[in-house]
């Protein structure tokens, strides 16, 4: 039935429903506004390990030093407050690893703490991180479908990271990209650096609360009367090269295809890698790199370099 049909005056059924379809959509944007956005915290543990231990304490092996990772989980939550002041926080995301996805005392500890979920990925044989990422990719994905948040802080560093990124960015939800500062170079893929909306870094003093050196075990000849505790440190060229002899057995037993593993990490090294590094070059110079920041640095430019001399 027309408008001349039922009455109407012509074109006055259309007008009556434009009318109801822009009061609905009125309420509808009323609503939205009364919504408060809301974010949430990705953090890759791992990262946060190695990234903090190396600036604070000069080695990423966790059993270096220990973390406050409720401290930093506040400090966090704090920053993200000031930056999205008008956004309620929907929880942290703490991602890590361990041995057949049990929980350790520390990761049940942080588990939990208030507002805070711990995803586990695998730990190889390497002590390296598995699956980790893709707990990331899908927690973020799944978040932003479904507008549950509406900005993500993601605090970490792996290229792989890129494609969570993207996933999110598809729905509408902002990526902001935290960071731990470099002890030297970079530590954040540049693609990832490329892809996020935003990027916030943090330095020393905000790290150094968190950060706490255990007690060094002395090795054998480093006592304080010893004579090897008074022998000058060995030359950048010496530990250079050491550092180069001990990659060169390492590939020969492990392989090209654990290079090509490790090849994408460029300049660092996974924690366990650079702890054994560490501990086969201290009982070859015979005498202990602790305390020697610039030269571990050197130990670690010889391992890369006849690495990717050979690639």
């Amino acid at each position: 039935m027309n408008d001349s049909e039922n009455g109407s005056p012509p074109g006055q059924d259309i007008a009556a429903r434009l009318d109801r379809t822009n009061a609905l959509l009125e309420r509808m944007l009323a609503e939205v506004a009364k919504t408060p956005s809301t974010h949430a915290i990705f953090v890759d543990a791992g990262y946060v390990y190695a990234a903090a231990g190396l600036l604070v304490t000069g080695t990423e092996d966790r059993r270096a030093f220990d973390l406050d990772a409720e401290g930093l989980i506040d400090a966090f939550i704090d920053k993200a407050r000031t930056i999205f002041a008008d956004s309620r926080l929907l929880r942290v995301y703490w991602y890590d690893g361990a041995r057949r996805r049990i929980h350790t005392a520390e990761q049940q500890s942080i588990a939990g703490l208030p507002d805070v979920k711990v995803r586990l990925g695998n730990l190889n044989a390497s002590n390296q991180q598995k699956g980790v990422d893709s707990l990331i990719r899908g927690d973020l994905e799944s978040l932003a479908r479904h507008r549950a948040i509406s900005d993500a802080a993601l605090v970490g560093g792996d290229e792989d990271l890129v494609s969570a990124v993207e996933a999110a960015q598809g729905y509408g939800a902002r990526v902001h990209l935290w960071g731990i500062e470099a002890a030297d170079g970079g530590n954040q893929a540049e693609p990832l650096l490329w892809e996020v909306d935003s990027q916030r870094t943090f330095d020393l003093d905000f790290c150094r609360p968190y950060v706490t050196r255990r007690p060094v075990t002395m090795y054998e000849g480093e006592g304080a009367g010893d004579a090897d505790a008074q022998q000058p440190p060995p030359s950048r060229d010496e530990v250079r090269f050491v550092g180069a002899q001990i990659a060169a057995a390492w590939l020969a037993e492990r392989g090209r295809d654990a290079m090509t593993e490790l090849l994408p990490g460029h300049p660092y090294l996974p924690g366990p890698i650079d702890q054994d590094l560490l501990i086969e070059a201290e009982r070859v110079l015979r005498g202990s790199l602790r305390g020697h920041a610039q030269l571990r640095r050197v130990l670690r430019d010889g391992f890369w370099q006849h690495l990717r001399s050979v690639t």
